[in-house]
């Protein structure tokens, strides 16, 4: 495949124009640093991590290497709290965010997503003494249990819609609010699937995986709003490497073998 900003810039040359008036703002920016910018949240397995030598990995990483490679510049990483992640793009210090952040209508109002890249949703991680008594989120809707996850989540947003009765506990980081679980402080954690599979498999006996998803959760990767060239490259992106088997071979290294969990424990 060419890469894309190569072609841009060539084919500007043979136009006489410069490549702000063929690109969009984002484009153009990163043709003019020669870097990819991208914003994640370091911690969330196996999308995006920090490595034992401190560098990132996952499989948000991935994708976002092989973007900045097709597109002929360097891959800069931009890890971000996650209250301040939509901010941090709005202010032009990342191109884009790729953090399995889940498509919904509030974020929406405030950035544009490309199409979804992956679709997951909400499980539950009980306590061991509850197994069998709660087959399903709605079996804890009840003020006896309590409930944790990560702040500013939709796992957050599906408790108090779905799980009201419920006592909620919200915590910084999914990793605290987990170990409510472990710990016996919470009777269930709720969070994305890939995380809790994975952290169901590291903690036999600590936890039960109800593994089938509650909600329906597209991730896509976040623009700042009105720019529809970067869209229109992410969704053509997305496109060819789903099609020639890039994907697929990303996916099964990080959702399908659990030797990456040796660099990153």
């Amino acid at each position: 495949m060419r890469k894309f900003v190569s072609s841009v810039v060539a084919a500007c040359a043979l136009l006489g124009t410069s490549v702000s008036a063929t690109a969009g703002p984002v484009l153009d920016d990163i043709v003019k640093t020669g870097e990819l910018r991208v914003c994640f949240d370091a911690g969330y397995m196996p999308f995006e991590m920090k490595s034992k030598n401190g560098s990132f990995v996952g499989f948000d990483i991935d994708i976002g290497k092989m973007m900045a490679r097709q597109m002929g510049v360097k891959y800069v990483p931009v890890n971000t709290a996650w209250d301040g992640i939509i901010p941090t793009l709005l202010t032009g210090k990342c191109h884009i965010i790729n953090a399995g952040m889940t498509i919904n209508a509030q974020r929406n109002m405030r950035v544009n997503f490309a199409e979804p890249y992956i679709i997951v949703g909400q499980t539950i991680l009980l306590n061991p003494e509850l197994e069998g008594k709660i087959k399903s989120y709605k079996d804890l809707n009840d003020s006896k249990y309590t409930i944790a996850t990560k702040l500013g989540t939709t796992g957050e947003q599906a408790i108090k819609r779905m799980i009201s009765k419920a006592k909620l506990n919200v915590f910084e980081t999914q990793s605290d609010a987990v170990l409510e679980v472990a710990n016996g402080k919470a009777d269930a954690f709720i969070y994305d699937m890939p995380f809790n599979a994975i952290y169901a498999s590291q903690n036999t006996g600590k936890v039960v995986h109800l593994e089938q998803p509650f909600t329906y959760e597209p991730l896509g990767w976040a623009v700042a709003q009105g720019d529809m060239d970067m869209l229109n490259f992410l969704n053509n992106f997305l496109r060819q490497i789903k099609g020639d088997g890039t994907y697929e071979r990303i996916y099964d290294k990080w959702f399908k073998d659990n030797s990456w969990l040796s660099q990153v424990q």
